[in-house]
C-alpha cells in the first residue's frame, strides 16, 4: 500500500481543508470548453462532407481568407503547433487540396494556396460550415450565442 493509499478517505489533519471542497470540476472553465469542444466537434463530423477534419477545414477556410502564405504563417492564423499544421498540409497537398510552390517574395520560402480542387471543396462545404455553427449555438438565444462570441474573442 502506498502513501496515497493509506489516506485516501481520510479526514483531513487540523486546520486542512479537503482539496475536493469548493471544487467541483462540471462547473471549472476548462471542464465546460472542452466539453462545448466535444460537442462542437461531433456536430462537425455529422455534418460535413468531404471527408475533412476540423483542421483540414480551418486551412482551407483561412487560405481563402489571406491566399498564399508560408506554413508557419498559416499554422499560426489557424492556431495550430508546427507538428500538427506539418502534419495536416502533407495530408491536403496529398489529396491535392492545396499546392506548395516557392514563393514570389522569396524563394527561401515555400508558400502554400489553394488548389482548384480545394476551393471547389471549400464552395461545396462552406454552406455546411454555417450550419455547423447554427447547431452548435442552436441551445443559445440570438443575443446569447452574439455575447459568447464576443466573451470567447475577448479570453482567446
Amino acid at each position: 500500500m502506498t502513501g496515497d493509499d493509506e489516506t485516501e478517505g481520510a479526514a483531513p489533519a487540523d486546520g486542512e481543508t479537503s482539496p475536493r471542497r469548493g471544487y467541483a470540476l462540471d462547473g471549472q472553465i476548462g471542464y465546460l470548453l472542452r466539453r462545448a469542444q466535444q460537442r462542437h466537434l461531433s456536430i462537425f463530423h455529422t455534418h460535413m462532407a468531404e471527408g475533412l477534419t476540423a483542421q483540414q477545414f480551418a486551412v482551407l477556410a483561412k487560405l481563402s481568407e489571406i491566399g498564399e502564405t508560408s506554413q508557419n504563417a498559416l499554422g499560426r492564423q489557424t492556431s495550430m503547433d508546427q507538428s500538427t499544421i506539418n502534419g495536416v498540409v502533407q495530408r491536403m497537398v496529398k489529396r491535392g487540396l492545396i499546392s506548395k510552390k516557392r514563393s514570389s517574395t522569396d524563394a527561401r520560402m515555400i508558400g502554400l494556396d489553394l488548389t482548384r480542387e480545394g476551393r471547389r471543396v471549400l464552395a461545396r462545404v462552406l454552406p455546411l460550415a454555417s450550419e455547423i455553427t447554427q447547431l452548435t449555438l442552436a441551445p443559445l438565444s440570438e443575443k446569447d450565442q452574439q455575447r459568447l462570441l464576443k466573451l470567447l474573442n475577448k479570453i482567446s
